[in-house]
């Protein structure tokens, strides 16, 4: 991993970020690049909650269009802004998806993270940052995740995509 000096570290191409999480998103297991990458000791991650590693860049809306996809039962791909222990930050492209026991009830989630394009970040940072931009300008965590999102949804339009669509094909 290297540091840059607007401290961000950089996945290698080969490294897979893995975890998992309780039904309510608490850790229940991290891999060793996962503790390497975000800094903090697997003591430190373990029953925490998964967004202990949320970068305040971050839409909000974009986790809840994650859970929403959880919840319906598909898996989530994402262009996810991390951050790490010391205040640096980290890009991943992000898949995660529910565990099932042979029952079908939910264990948790899998999530695999892996270094997304430069390409890709590069085209979704600015609309990430005035997606929070609409995000600040209400009072209402609701209204402001409906506004949030309404944005991102008018440059999916424009692009004549889902989502899940758009990430996959920022990534090929």
């Amino acid at each position: 991993m290297n540091v840059s000096e607007s401290r961000e570290v950089t996945i290698n191409e080969s490294d897979f970020i893995v975890s998992k999480t309780d039904p309510k998103g608490k850790i229940t297991y991290c891999n060793r690049i996962f503790i390497e990458i975000a800094g903090f000791a697997e003591s430190e991650l373990i029953g925490q909650p998964h967004n202990i590693i949320r970068h305040p860049d971050m839409p909000r809306s974009v986790f809840r269009a994650l859970w929403q996809t959880l919840q319906s039962g598909q898996e989530f791909f994402g262009i996810i802004k991390n951050r790490t222990r010391d205040g640096g930050f980290y890009w991943a492209f992000a898949n995660v998806t529910a565990s099932h026991d042979e029952r079908g009830q939910l264990l948790g989630y899998y999530s695999v993270r892996r270094c997304p394009h430069r390409s890709s970040i590069d085209t979704l940072a600015p609309l990430y940052r005035a997606m929070r931009e609409e995000e600040a300008r209400h009072s209402s965590s609701r209204e402001a995740m409906d506004a949030s999102w309404k944005l991102m949804q008018q440059h999916l339009d424009s692009a004549g995509k889902s989502y899940e669509e758009y990430i996959l094909g920022l990534e090929k």
